[in-house]
């Protein structure tokens, strides 16, 4: 599956689209006893994606960016992006979102409009 993907701001270039193995059976992940009490972490599926085969498959960065169709060093963002979230999700107890934040879609429609 092909993924495209938008800048975080107003400047700079368009990232460079991203091929996705498959989309994610799930859309998230909630921790017992927290229902609604704290603000989700988002994780994008590309950084999903390069999270999965770098850690569950065993791929070296390399490899996995030939599979995303990216540089080594985009995947190495995306995993860095990928763990902290992960991490940070796990120690604070916070519900794990697949996908990008509200705020974020709202503005990209926002912005084809003018």
């Amino acid at each position: 599956m092909y993924r495209r993907r938008h800048r975080h701001g107003r400047r700079g270039r368009m990232p460079k689209p991203v091929w996705l193995g498959a989309l994610p059976p799930i859309t998230g992940l909630d921790p017992v006893g927290t229902q609604g009490k704290t603000e989700p972490v988002y994780l994008e599926p590309d950084e999903l994606e390069a999270f999965r085969l770098v850690d569950l498959e065993g791929l070296s960065q390399e490899e996995a960016g030939g599979r995303m169709g990216v540089s080594r060093g985009t995947v190495w963002r995306l995993l860095q992006n990928a763990r902290r979230k992960t991490a940070q999700a796990l120690s604070e107890g916070r519900p794990l979102r697949i996908g990008p934040p509200p705020q974020q879609t709202d503005l990209e429609e926002n912005v084809g409009e003018h």
